[in-house]
């Protein structure tokens, strides 16, 4: 199948996500907003290192088995400009590029707008376990070392199920990035395995350890450990943070992040 053919699809996905949510429209519906910081710093297997900060934005639109999410975050990059810095997955993979300046400098600017789609293909009847679909689709809003300026597209699976206060999940998918001339990409598999542990209805705490191919020729796979801790604030407000350590050249060397979210 050819690039752009699979690319179409998961678009269209997320296109069927929009159309069947208002088709929905008697479910019980929740809307929540957001906002974060995330910092990383790596040297992605160059004599430099890159450090980027990241302030997203997000909306999140769930209606019965459906939910929505676009994400629009500002970049700030500081380097040499040997790395780029792609968004699909929050600004955690990077490719080398031909760059041999010596002066460091910081750009900042939009970064890529994210857009994502997920259905609940099974939910057990207590909601402890299921099957998630998602399509995503990162528009290649950024520019120079904030991004590719090209489309990506990417669908996954998720299950998870909970055993007492103890659940794991697993995730698997697969990226078509988008490619140039000056900057030439493979589409690559991806996944991730972890455990959340609930303290009560309130708080909970987990562990995620995350894989991805290297996604070009310049470039390195990514292996990530992250630790993750969450709290509710009142009813509606969700304080997030994390704090993660690389473990190939194709991650940052580390980084932490804080978000939060409320609902309306």
């Amino acid at each position: 199948m050819r690039r752009s053919d699979i690319g179409k699809r998961c678009l269209h996905l997320i296109v069927g996500c929009v159309l069947s949510s208002g088709a929905h429209a008697g479910d019980a519906a929740n809307f929540s907003m957001g906002v974060g910081l995330d910092y990383s710093s790596g040297r992605y297997g160059s004599s430099s290192t890159t450090e980027t900060t990241s302030i997203p934005v997000h909306a999140l639109y769930e209606s019965g088995d459906w939910s929505l999410k676009l994400t629009v975050p500002y970049l700030f990059v500081t380097g040499d400009g040997s790395v780029v810095v792609g968004s699909g997955r929050g600004g955690r993979w990077s490719v080398s590029t031909t760059t041999t300046t010596t002066t460091r400098s910081t750009q900042s600017g939009l970064g890529d707008v994210v857009a994502m789609a997920g259905y609940n293909l099974v939910v057990s009847e207590d909601g402890g376990s299921g099957l998630d679909l998602a399509g995503r689709v990162k528009f290649g809003t950024a520019r120079g070392s904030l991004g590719t300026g090209k489309n990506d597209y990417a669908a996954q699976l998720s299950t998870y199920t909970t055993f007492g206060d103890v659940s794991p999940s697993l995730m698997l998918g697969y990226e078509v990035l988008g490619s140039s001339a000056e900057l030439p990409l493979d589409n690559a598999a991806y996944g991730s395995v972890g455990v959340n542990y609930a303290f009560g209805e309130q708080t909970y705490a987990g562990t995620e350890y995350w894989y991805a191919q290297r996604a070009s020729a310049t470039g390195y796979e990514q292996r990530e450990l992250s630790l993750y801790a969450g709290t509710r604030i009142g009813r509606d407000t969700l304080l997030r943070a994390y704090m993660m350590r690389g473990l190939s050249d194709g991650s940052p060397d580390n980084g932490y992040g804080l978000s939060l979210s409320a609902g309306f």
